[in-house]
Formats: structure tokens, C-alpha cells, sequence
């Protein structure tokens, strides 16, 4: 199989964790304007020197060679969530969601994400397996669900008794 120059060693292994390390180096000393402020020569000058020395050490390059991808998987996910959560909490549309349903959709969309992630990687049958197939299985999940009820019988009790009690004034 032919490869191109950007997926040859020499890329993987000294070009793109050089850049990858001077930029953000470079933006962390550009933000927080540790060297001086207007100092974008020797904000370079450093970030060059930490990404010379990253890739001058190969036990240091291998492992954010290695880090890079679980970084870009992370990062899509994220994406993902923030870009499914912005659909159901949009408020230029006219209309507002209650704070405790944007709490409520953004744990359902975590957990719908998990899920996606899981299945996508192949891992679904061994964490089913784990999950729901062992002999502790049945009681705890009869327990998660007392308590998950326990829990949102306290909430609703709190939340109604903090609307009561706020409209019951005295008025003078």
C-alpha cells in the first residue's frame, strides 16, 4: 500500500507533535502573556525550543503520538454533546426550557453519547455482559432504581416546598 508524506514516520513522528507542541505553547504564553504582553517574538522563540526538545526525545514524542488520537476522539465527542445539547436548550427559538429539563436532557444526551461510544468501539456485549448478565446484577439494579426513586421523591419535596414557602408571605 502506497502512503503519502502526511501519514509517513517522519510526519507522525517529528512534524505534526512539533507543531502540535508549538502551537500550544504558543497560544498558552500568547493568552496568559507570561513572557510580557507584545511579545510574540520570544513567545515563538520558546514555544520553538519546548517543541525542539519534545522531538528531540523520543520517549516523549511516542507518547503524544499516542495521546493525539484518544485527544481527537475525545474532542469530537465533546462536540457531539455540545452540538446535540444546543439543539434542545436553543433559546432563540422563542421559547425557554425549565433549568431542572436542560439538567435533565444534557444527562440523557450523556448517557445516550456513552452508549453511542461503547457500541461503536464493539464494546457493547462485554459491558451488557457486566452489567446485566452477572449473578450481583439483579440487586443492584433494584437497588439503583430505589434509590433513584428515594432521590426524586426528595427532589420533588424540596422543589415544591421551596415554591410554597416563597409565596406564603405576610404582606403589611
Amino acid at each position: 500500500m502506497a502512503g503519502t508524506f502526511l501519514s509517513s514516520a517522519f510526519a507522525v513522528n517529528f512534524i505534526y507533535p512539533f507543531l502540535l507542541v508549538f502551537t500550544i505553547v504558543f497560544a498558552i504564553l500568547q493568552k496568559t502573556k507570561l513572557l510580557g504582553e507584545d511579545k510574540r517574538q520570544i513567545d515563538a522563540i520558546v514555544a520553538l525550543v519546548i517543541g525542539l526538545i519534545l522531538i528531540s526525545f523520543a520517549y516523549a514524542t511516542d507518547i503524544v503520538v499516542a495521546l493525539v488520537p484518544f485527544l481527537a476522539v475525545t474532542l469530537v465527542i465533546i462536540f457531539i454533546f455540545m452540538l446535540i445539547f444546543g439543539f434542545v436548550s436553543a433559546s432563540d427559538k422563542g421559547f425557554e426550557l425549565h433549568k431542572g429539563l436542560k439538567i435533565t436532557f444534557g444527562i440523557l444526551i450523556g448517557i445516550a453519547l456513552i452508549i453511542a461510544v461503547i457500541v461503536a468501539t464493539g464494546q457493547w456485549a462485554v459491558v451488557y455482559n457486566i452489567l446485566f448478565t452477572e449473578e450481583w446484577s439483579n440487586n443492584v439494579w433494584s437497588n439503583v432504581f430505589l434509590l433513584a426513586v428515594i432521590v426524586g421523591a426528595i427532589a420533588l419535596v424540596v422543589s415544591t416546598g421551596k415554591n410554597n414557602s416563597g409565596s406564603s408571605g405576610t404582606s403589611s
